[in-house]
């Protein structure tokens, strides 16, 4: 039995006395383990596509093994060097370009003074990310358009060429509209645990550094932003582990053949490399989700362990 504080021993509670005396919390859990064991524990039986030549009409048990087939074709095409390339960089920018800015609208939404108005630009900044990818994506073929609003008003402005934004084959021209756009999207859905953590931020803090002259933005820094960067540690690691796997229904319906080379990620490339053929190719696109899914984790526990090291701070 374990000690309290106190020194006495606290009496052992066992899993049945918990669920006598929480049976509610466990009801509503179980729809909830319902659906993860039905959508992603059972489905995990699918590796085995990833080392079979499979096909539909024979299933799991009657397709050929053929062991480590898939991932040779995989590795070894043409263009895979150019998808991995194209996908670290835009894991990158999405894990730096695109991580700060919902910090910073974060810290704007802390400064408003008005409750009604900051409850109204968020409510507003929330809206984007309930629209379809289709919908964003064809917006935004428009707005970059050879003559669309953005693409005349660079061309006015900076000089740039006047032409179909999303047709550039120049470095980094494609990447970064497709960051921005996700920085639209989702800025504002980002910002919710960043505007929870600030809101937990004791306000004494704030009026005696504001009594001993602080400004607005000392306090941002010196008080605001250390309190809730364990909670920027922990999107930072979130971030990190899922930014090998780069958005691929917003590139699938932004890229054009001729933008292969600077947009083509992995999982574009092996969603045509899979299904572009005659007949659908299982097993190779098992062997990709596989692969994307070992560097993921690899990803996850190593920016996991190396912010615990460095700050103190990790996910798990």
């Amino acid at each position: 039995m374990a000690k309290n504080k106190n020194g006495y021993k606290a009496p052992k509670v066992t899993w049945k006395k918990d669920f006598q005396r929480n049976w509610i919390v466990y009801l509503f859990f179980l729809p909830i383990l319902i659906i993860e064991i039905l959508f992603h524990y059972i489905p995990l039986f699918g590796i085995v596509m990833a080392f079979e030549d499979f096909q539909v009409a024979k299933g799991f048990f009657g397709s050929p093994f053929i062991g480590l087939q898939n991932f040779k074709e995989l590795f070894f095409g043409a263009e895979f060097p150019n998808a991995i390339k194209n996908t670290v960089i835009i894991g990158l920018l999405k894990a730096t370009v695109g991580f700060v800015p919902a910090i910073i609208f974060a810290f704007f939404l802390s400064l408003l003074k008005s409750k009604t108005y900051k409850r109204s630009v968020q409510t507003m900044s929330y809206m984007p990310n309930f629209v379809a990818a289709v919908i964003v994506a064809a917006i935004l073929r428009e707005f970059v358009a050879k003559d669309g609003p953005i693409t005349l008003l660079l061309h006015n402005v900076f000089g740039i060429e006047n032409m179909n934004l999303l047709a550039s084959t120049q470095e980094p021209v494609f990447k970064l509209i497709y960051i921005f756009m996700g920085i639209w999207q989702g800025v504002g859905w980002g910002s919710i645990m960043y505007v929870s953590a600030i809101a937990t931020v004791s306000g004494d803090l704030h009026e005696a550094a504001a009594l001993d002259g602080a400004t607005r933005l000392q306090r941002l820094t010196k008080i605001t932003l250390p309190c809730i960067m364990p909670t920027i540690v922990m999107m930072m690691v979130l971030n990190v582990g899922l930014c090998f796997s780069a958005g691929f229904d917003s590139i699938l319906l932004l890229y054009m053949p001729s933008t292969y080379p600077v947009a083509d990620c992995v999982y574009t490339y092996t969603y045509r490399y899979a299904f572009g053929g005659a007949a659908p190719n299982y097993g190779l696109s098992s062997a990709s989700g596989l692969f994307q899914s070992v560097i993921a984790t690899i990803l996850l526990v190593g920016s996991n362990n190396l912010s615990r090291k460095m700050v103190g701070s990790s996910l798990f």
